[in-house]
C-alpha cells in the first residue's frame, strides 16, 4: 500500500510546549489517519522529528510499504536523504529512531514542501502544543 504522510511539529516560543501532527491519505486521496501528541517542553526541530516517528511507526503498524514523507521543515527533510548532517546532539537519536524505522517500511521518499500546502499537520501540531499548555 502506498501512502502520503504529510508532518509537522511546532514549538511555541522555541523551545516551549511542543506538538507534532501528521496528517496521513492514501494515493486516491482519502484520509487514513489524523495523528497528533503533546511532548512538553521542547524544540521546534524535535517536535519535527517527533511528527515523522508517528507517521513512520503508524504506518509499520498499517502495512504500508511505500511511504511519501512531505514536509515544510528543510532540515529534517534534507538530513533524512542524507544531503545535510545531524550535527545537534539531541536529533541524533530521533534521526537515528527515523532511520531505522524507515528502512523496516521499505520505499520512503521525502519532499519539502511549502508551508502553505501543510495546513492539516500544522492544525494537528497546533493541538499537540495545545495539550502541552494545558500539562
Amino acid at each position: 500500500m502506498t501512502v502520503t504522510a504529510f508532518i509537522d511539529g511546532g514549538a511555541r516560543k522555541n523551545p516551549g510546549p511542543a506538538g507534532w501532527g501528521a496528517y496521513i491519505v492514501s494515493a486516491d486521496g482519502t484520509v487514513l489517519a489524523e495523528l497528533h501528541g503533546a511532548l512538553g517542553i521542547a524544540t521546534n526541530n524535535v517536535a519535527e522529528y517527533n511528527g515523522l516517528l508517528g507517521a513512520l511507526a503508524w504506518c509499520l503498524a498499517n502495512g504500508v510499504t511505500h511511504l511519501h514523507i512531505k514536509a515544510d521543515s528543510l532540515l529534517l527533510i534534507e538530513q533524512m536523504k542524507g544531503n545535510y548532517k545531524v550535527k545537534n546532539e539531541g536529533l541524533k537519536p530521533l534521526h537515528a529512531k527515523a532511520r531505522l524505522l524507515a528502512a523496516q517500511l521499505g520505499r520512503v521518499s521525502y519532499t519539502h514542501i511549502p508551508r502553505e500546502q501543510n495546513k492539516d499537520a500544522d492544525r494537528l501540531s497546533n493541538v499537540g502544543m495545545d495539550e502541552s499548555e494545558g500539562q
